[in-house]
């Protein structure tokens, strides 16, 4: 959903109400991410517990436990669009297990929010990125196999800060 150059009142609301605001003491994993164009900074955090509900496991019919986002917590300097964007994807990223939370697009992220001027959708971009970002840390510092597309979501995170941080590094000083 596209809204035409007004915040909606979904935005507004989110912005001036946000929810899961701060930080996570231990955090199992933390996504930065940032756009110094815009001037818009996401620090994500979560704490990835085991989901008391037993799924079936695929492979040999047993049951196993699965990872969730048992809480998330995020710190934004930026506008109205990405303060918005952080807390509506903590709303919808907690409790999820981590592959739920992998599939959350930024579509997802602005439906949520009833629209978002055009201008404005690189904040939900940037929210989808520090939530991937957050979720690489995790399985980075746990040592676990991280998945091939999430893998590719951090190279391509990384390949876009070089050339910001190449082309603004007078900037960065």
């Amino acid at each position: 959903m596209e809204s035409s150059g007004a915040y909606t009142k979904k935005v507004i609301e989110t912005f001036q109400h946000p929810h899961n605001y701060g930080s996570i003491k231990n955090a199992d994993g933390i996504g930065k991410v940032g756009n110094i164009v815009c001037g818009d900074i996401m620090k994500l955090y979560i704490k990835v517990g085991r989901n008391p509900i037993r799924k079936p496991s695929v492979s040999n019919g047993a049951s196993k436990k699965m990872e969730t986002l048992k809480d998330i917590k995020f710190e934004t300097f930026g506008c109205v669009a990405a303060i918005a964007t952080s807390s509506i994807i903590t709303d919808i990223a907690k409790g999820k297990t981590i592959e739920e939370a992998l599939k959350i697009t930024k579509e997802n992220v602005v439906d949520s929010l009833e629209g978002l001027p055009k201008i404005k959708f690189h904040c939900s971009v940037l929210a989808v990125d520090a939530l991937s970002e957050a979720i690489y840390d995790y399985f980075f510092k746990n040592n676990k196999p991280i998945p091939e597309n999430l893998s590719k979501r951090h190279e391509r995170i990384k390949k876009e800060k070089e050339i910001i941080e190449k082309r603004y590094k007078k900037w960065l000083k």
